[in-house]
């Protein structure tokens, strides 16, 4: 038989791993999404002492080679300006009729089902720099939301 069609093992064949992917620009974060980097790099280094096999305990320093980076290039936002919103502010908002409230956060901090959108979110983009009593447009829909209350994140 020919060698290019011979198999010599399993592991010269395995599927390569590649490193979680970084979101594209700044790394911006509020104090409390630092806390939380810091705290999941804790959590994995612990599990990774833990782990006996290989394979999972590769998987998770993967991880966290992927949290020292967000620790390590992690920048504090500035506090917005009181009354504007920015990274850090918990916006009231009016849109289809309906009231929300959403914290603007890091990327890392961000849950949407938690209403902590991401800075770079569209939402949070079009809010980032109004004010209350202004309305702003989104989704192609002019004066689409209301901003009725914008304050900072308690700590």
């Amino acid at each position: 038989m020919s060698v290019a069609f011979r198999r010599e093992s399993d592991e010269d064949h395995k599927e390569p791993k590649f490193e979680l992917p970084l979101p594209v620009g700044p790394n911006m974060v509020t104090a409390r999404g630092l806390a939380l980097i810091e705290a999941r790099e804790a959590e994995l280094e612990a599990a990774i002492a833990a782990e006996q096999e290989e394979e999972p305990r590769e998987a998770l320093k993967r991880e966290l080679r992927y949290w020292q980076t967000r620790r390590t290039t992690a920048q504090i936002a500035p506090p917005p300006e009181e009354g504007v919103a920015g990274i850090g502010s918990r916006v009231t908002i009016k849109l289809a009729g309906k009231v929300r409230t959403i914290d603007i956060v890091g990327h890392d901090e961000a849950d949407p089902s938690a209403d902590r959108v991401s800075f770079a979110a569209p939402l949070a983009q079009v809010l980032i720099g109004g004010e209350q009593g202004e309305r702003v447009d989104f989704n192609g829909r002019t004066e689409a939301i209301e901003i009725v209350a914008v304050e900072l994140i308690p700590r």
